[in-house]
């Protein structure tokens, strides 16, 4: 018993100013055992009361969280060995700068997520529009969003340009959201046909929601035509696209079936002689 003694309270000699016992390792090691065995219990406690698309989120902090509470107790457990970590810091202060610049980005965006978590502006499965980007959110990590495009590419969003850009959820009030098509007819054309003819296209379409009801507005006396929109409800506002397209497939047809004309841009050009001027 007394060897085993000596040899768990035996000094490794490392540094000058550092030295290291078994002891010492084994108070690390159970240090570090009990607290990832707490923050295990503690993820268990928490994610009883979650709901499931939020569990994903809780991992993610409980895995950082759990990094910077192994760092501290591995800090706190070299300096009762005896290391000065002020002169460690200070002799690693440019590297520690350095690190820090780095990892500026990534703790923006874990700030972020965090802010996205609490204030739920974002969920899985919601249509959102970021610089010009449209995507529909599969997965919200701490520090990234993944997303799927129109085309079905995967879109990688940093967490921090939420906070930095005006971000459009399509789908924050529902699953349904208006959609439009623009059109122009020419200047004499029956209004009131035109209007009767664009809610039957939009009626058509199977993807068009019956409510609310498609509705058609004259937006304007244009340079060259009378403009209309038609605006319509869908389901699925993801694929809006493809319906819309559709949509003017049908308008075009009836157009033609009914003489009604879709004018192109069109310029009056007057030419002026003047020969009073001219010499004989």
């Amino acid at each position: 018993m007394r060897k085993i003694l000596d040899f768990i309270n035996s000094n490794y000699v490392i540094t000058d100013t550092f030295s290291i016992s078994i002891l010492d390792v084994l108070i690390l090691t159970i240090t570090l055992t009990t607290a990832s065995v707490v923050i295990r219990l503690l993820k268990k406690i928490v994610n009883r009361k979650l709901l499931p698309e939020n569990e994903l989120k809780v991992r993610s902090i409980f895995s950082y969280l759990t990094w910077i509470i192994y760092v501290v107790i591995f800090l706190v457990t070299i300096s009762k060995m005896g290391v000065n970590l002020t002169a460690l810091f200070a002799a690693s202060a440019a590297l520690l700068i350095g690190v820090g610049l780095a990892l500026q980005t990534l703790f923006q965006d874990i700030i972020s997520g965090v802010f996205i978590m609490i204030d739920k502006s974002v969920h899985a499965g919601d249509i959102i529009e970021l610089e010009g980007k449209v995507g529909r959110v599969e997965e919200i990590k701490l520090r990234t969003t993944r997303a799927v495009t129109l085309n079905n590419k995967v879109l990688i969003i940093p967490n921090h340009l939420y906070l930095t850009n005006s971000l459009y959820n399509w789908t924050q009030n529902g699953t349904t959201t208006r959609e439009s098509v623009k059109v122009g007819v020419a200047y004499g054309s029956d209004v009131q046909l035109v209007k009767e003819l664009l809610i039957k296209a939009a009626k058509s379409h199977p993807s068009v929601l019956v409510s609310p009801p498609v509705s058609v507005l004259f937006e304007d006396f244009g340079d060259s035509s009378l403009n209309f929109k038609v605006v319509f409800t869908l389901a699925d506002s993801f694929k809006a696209q493809y319906p819309q397209s559709d949509i003017r497939f049908e308008i075009d047809r009836l157009f033609r079936e009914h003489n009604i004309s879709i004018p192109f841009p069109q310029r009056d050009i007057h030419v002026y002689s003047n020969t009073q001027g001219l010499v004989k």
